[in-house]
């Protein structure tokens, strides 16, 4: 099989490398200067996603917004616009399940989980959606890069897997947060009280990761997906707003900019 990723940024970039030790590995990025990456990585670089889909069978789309997937699929250059189509493409990045299932004729759901180490050691999790089949095909594929994947049912249910792990993380982030900062303040030293945690009930992964010492780039974005599908399905969940807010905190603490508060208008990356 002939495999293209359309976005090779901190995610994408590692998972074409590991990929092209064992298939044909083509890709493309909005930032053109990632084209002497992709040579070094042993990638075809592509000017546009039509270039992509026309010299792949399986596509790998992971760009950070709705909208982003939209110019994907429907700019002048983009995947709609190819003479033919591969037999599948994969939709790896977070988006809300509707979205997917908007697309269901076309893609599979494959959200994937763990980091960017993960990616460069082919040990991620992969959340798959969509025709069951079409996994079982792709499957010599997604292991160069997942050391496990698990079909979740039909298109957009993979998506749903993601946005809960996301909300456990952030979760779990947070609560560390505050514990260490509380830990911290009544004497304790920071690095030691992590270490005995990891060693106790209170360990996560996201103590465990330090994942408190990165960005959390799109946090905000993914609380908003969990909130807005809660409200669609009348669930209630406080714990959840709760997090949003303290998400919200965790990035002001950091001098990092607050992003828009409409759910939608996060996840389809409008006004950034």
């Amino acid at each position: 099989m002939r495999v293209g990723f359309i976005g090779l940024g901190r995610m994408g970039l590692p998972m074409a490398h590991r990929i092209a030790t064992a298939f044909p590995v083509c890709g493309t990025d909005r930032d053109h200067s990632r084209a002497a990456l992709c040579e070094t990585h042993g990638i075809g670089w592509c000017p546009t996603p039509s270039v992509v889909i026309q010299q792949a069978d399986v596509v790998f789309v992971l760009v950070g917004t709705e909208s982003q997937v939209e110019d994907v699929f429907c700019a002048s250059e983009g995947l709609l616009a190819a003479p033919s189509a591969p037999r599948t493409v994969i939709l790896a990045s977070t988006l809300r399940p509707a979205f997917s299932k908007a697309l269901a004729e076309i893609l599979l759901d494959g959200p994937i989980a763990r980091g960017e180490q993960a990616a460069r050691e082919g040990q991620l999790l992969m959340f798959l959606g969509g025709d069951r089949a079409a996994c079982d095909v792709i499957a010599p594929v997604i292991a160069c890069v997942a050391s496990e994947s698990e079909w979740m049912g039909p298109i957009g249910s993979g998506q749903v897997a993601k946005m809960i792990n996301n909300y456990l993380l952030w979760a779990c982030l947070t609560a560390s947060v505050e514990g260490l900062d509380l830990g911290e303040a009544e004497g304790l030293d920071r690095e030691q009280l992590r270490r005995v945690l990891m060693l106790s009930s209170g360990d996560n992964w996201a103590l465990r990761t330090r994942a408190d010492e990165r960005p959390a780039l799109w946090a905000e974005k993914d609380m908003a997906i969990v909130l807005d599908e809660a409200q669609q399905h009348q669930v209630q969940a406080p714990v959840a707003a709760q997090v949003r807010e303290a998400i919200k905190a965790f990035k002001r603490a950091r001098g990092l900019p607050p992003a828009p508060s409409d759910p939608i208008e996060i996840a389809r990356g409008l006004g950034k």
